[in-house]
């Protein structure tokens, strides 16, 4: 294993390299979160009916710059969030690991999804304006505009603003929305790849290699899915309001539940989906291999400077 540092970078490049593939589905999702909000069926506009749909109508309106709206904070954020997530976890699972059953090796289910949540949940708060940015950024169209629209020249301009006019809080409006979502996601996005791992390479004889990274990818990609998207709808929501027109998370819900139905928990979740599952395959898989060359890395780097700081 990479140290702390070397799993960070690792876990941000790796995430980097699949947010560029899977950004469109996260504009289209985003945008169906908050098309009908706080409107009845009848009245809700359905102009993004899926992600296929979704990509179509915004390219031919907004071309690829629309569809690729807000991409720099979505890089930023990603570099927090898994460099944390997947830098974090393994040293966290180690060391409680060993303090409980006095093997750091010994795998518990209860102590991964405890450091899988508290790893995402400090790379959430981490990362929380990038994402508040990257909400608003691609939540606004000039064509087909869904929610409130903020129009931000871009992702500084946007920080910018939000600071001006809110300060601090304002950066961290519906951190705690932010927090919740990823701790759920966390929770089960590596306890559940590992253990995919384990039983496909017990059960079913594959072998360490490319095969079986997509395999646990995608078992856990649609996992994570499923217990994250609620919470993901109600940040999406609280990010993108103007004012106060939530109070918090359990508001948001609630008024969202009311006014629209208990499905609408799960608006976008075909296009989350379709996110979710090549960027927890492409996050997880390339990180196999980042983790390699920053082990291969490290190997020729902490050597050389140890014997260095003993002359």
């Amino acid at each position: 294993m990479s140290t702390t540092l070397g799993a960070f970078i690792a876990g941000g490049i790796a995430a980097c390299g699949a947010v560029t593939a899977t950004h469109p589905f996260e504009t289209v999702k985003i945008r169906m979160q908050l098309q009908g909000e706080l409107q009845t069926k009848t009245a809700s506009p359905h102009h993004y009916r899926g992600p296929i749909h979704g990509v179509g109508v915004i390219v031919r309106n907004e071309g690829l710059r629309g569809i690729y709206r807000g991409i720099g904070c979505a890089y930023v954020y990603q570099i927090l969030l898994n460099g944390c997530r997947l830098g974090f976890y393994e040293p966290m699972r180690a060391r409680l690991s060993k303090l409980i059953y006095s093997d750091a090796k010994t795998q518990s289910l209860g102590v991964n999804m405890f450091c899988g949540a508290s790893s995402g949940v400090i790379g959430a708060a981490a990362g929380s304006p990038f994402f508040l940015v990257k909400t608003r950024l691609q939540s606004y169209s000039p064509f087909l505009p869904v929610g409130t629209q903020h129009m931000y020249r871009n992702a500084f301009d946007g920080l910018s603003q939000i600071y001006k006019g809110e300060g601090i809080r304002g950066l961290y409006r519906g951190v705690g929305a932010a927090m919740i979502r990823t701790g759920f996601g966390s929770s089960v996005q590596l306890p559940t790849y590992f253990l995919a791992k384990r039983r496909l390479q017990k059960h079913v004889g594959m072998e360490e290699g490319p095969a079986l990274h997509l395999a646990s990818s995608a078992v856990s990609g649609f996992v994570v899915c499923v217990f994250m998207h609620p919470p993901d709808t109600i940040m999406s929501r609280l990010y993108n309001q103007n004012g106060n027109l939530y109070k918090g998370v359990l508001d948001c819900l609630g008024k969202t539940i009311r006014t629209e139905g208990v499905f609408a928990i799960y608006k976008g979740f075909l296009p989350h989906l379709a996110r979710i599952l090549p960027h927890t395959i492409l996050t997880l898989s390339l990180a196999e291999q980042t983790n390699k060359l920053m082990r291969k890395v490290e190997g020729k780097l902490l050597p050389a400077f140890e014997s260095k700081s003993q002359i």
